[in-house]
């Protein structure tokens, strides 16, 4: 075998040689490939690249990006060489210029934003005005200020899965024949084996944003996905991702196993009165990485001593994210409803007397 070092086609780690299976396996993700199947891939890999392009790509890249770091929270923003970053859009402290980008962080993809910075703060304005127990100033203008258009980074997978299961189906039937009644079981052997691929998969590469929020706010439409410009940027900021493919695989992972699973009980269900899993295997067998921006407005507000996140999908509009309840202002309202029915428990009193 040549001395090279390959890495694993799902989660990008390092793999290994095991003598015991004479495979080449990830102790990351658990995967295991011959020698001859990682060869393949990389010589399919290798005919795919235009050598020159990249380069002359990942230079302008870096020609072009200007890198800003909060030594507050450790926040890593990106921005287009003419735009300045004043604040951290996390922490809203003052953010430092760095320095630039290296050609490994240029997205493949991005969508541009359709969701106007206008029309997010209209939705925001619309969707907290049905929350009467915020703070007072979460609803200001100077709050508002803080509504960031932020390309966040994503890495999609599209995953290649070996999927199979074995079940025991039964069919239950019953009938009455004069005074008796009648059950019929039959069980079936049900034996599934497929391949399925899953298109598509989202993990953001941020870990300060929380999965959840951000899952929130899916789908994005992928096929508004073009090839990555710095033009996108302008007037608008970038993140850094600092999640690489073998940090937010088990993430794509989980999410490829749970699109097989569905895949698999969907060809089953309807078929037999119950069903009983015996065993299923969902294994990927390879994944096809695109490191890609899609647009988020994105908006912090501290309260006591605590973070809330929000979001609007720069594509689609959806909002998602928790806000502050504000203690205090449920109490007051809550005396005064409490004092209003005492009082007219106390005059419907005084009317029966």
């Amino acid at each position: 075998m040549d001395a090279v070092q390959y890495k694993c086609p799902n989660c990008n780690a390092e793999l290994k040689f095991d003598p015991a299976t004479q495979k080449l396996s990830c102790e990351y993700c658990m995967s295991s490939f011959t020698v001859e199947e990682v060869q393949k891939i990389y010589q399919e890999a290798e005919k795919s690249i235009d050598k020159e392009t990249v380069e002359k790509e990942n230079n302008e890249f870096e020609d072009n990006t200007a890198l800003y770091h909060c030594s507050s929270c450790g926040a890593d923003i990106m921005a287009e060489k003419d735009q300045t970053a004043l604040f951290c859009y996390y922490c809203h402290n003052p953010v430092i210029l760095s320095g630039r980008l290296t050609g490994e962080f240029k997205p493949d993809k991005v969508i541009g934003f359709k969701v106007s910075r206008k029309d997010a703060i209209n939705k925001f304005k619309g969707w907290i005005a049905k929350k009467p127990f915020v703070p007072k100033d979460f609803k200001s203008e100077q709050q508002l200020e803080k509504m960031t258009g932020l390309y966040v980074p994503f890495w999609t997978a599209n995953c290649l899965i070996d999927a199979g299961c074995h079940a025991i189906g039964k069919q239950i039937r019953s009938w009455t024949a004069g005074k008796y009644n009648y059950t019929e079981t039959k069980e079936f052997s049900i034996d599934r084996a497929a391949d399925i691929t899953a298109e598509g998969i989202p993990a953001d590469g941020e870990s300060k944003i929380d999965d959840a929020l951000m899952e929130a706010i899916e789908p994005f439409d992928y096929r508004e996905l073009k090839p990555f410009s710095m033009s996108y940027l302008s007037g608008f900021f970038a993140d850094k991702y600092d999640m690489d493919k073998k940090a937010v695989f088990p993430h794509i992972q989980t999410r490829a196993q749970e699109a097989g699973r569905y895949i698999i009980n969907q060809s089953i269900s309807g078929k037999y009165s119950s069903i009983v899993m015996q065993s299923q295997q969902y294994n990927i067998r390879k994944t096809d990485w695109t490191y890609a921006m899609l647009p988020v407005w994105f908006m912090t507000y501290k309260y006591k001593d605590k973070i809330y996140e929000f979001a609007i999908n720069g594509q689609t509009g959806t909002l998602a994210g928790t806000p502050p309840l504000d203690k205090a202002k449920l109490k007051r309202v809550s005396a005064l409803i409490g004092a209003a029915a005492a009082l007219v428990i106390f005059l419907m009193g005084g009317v029966f007397l």
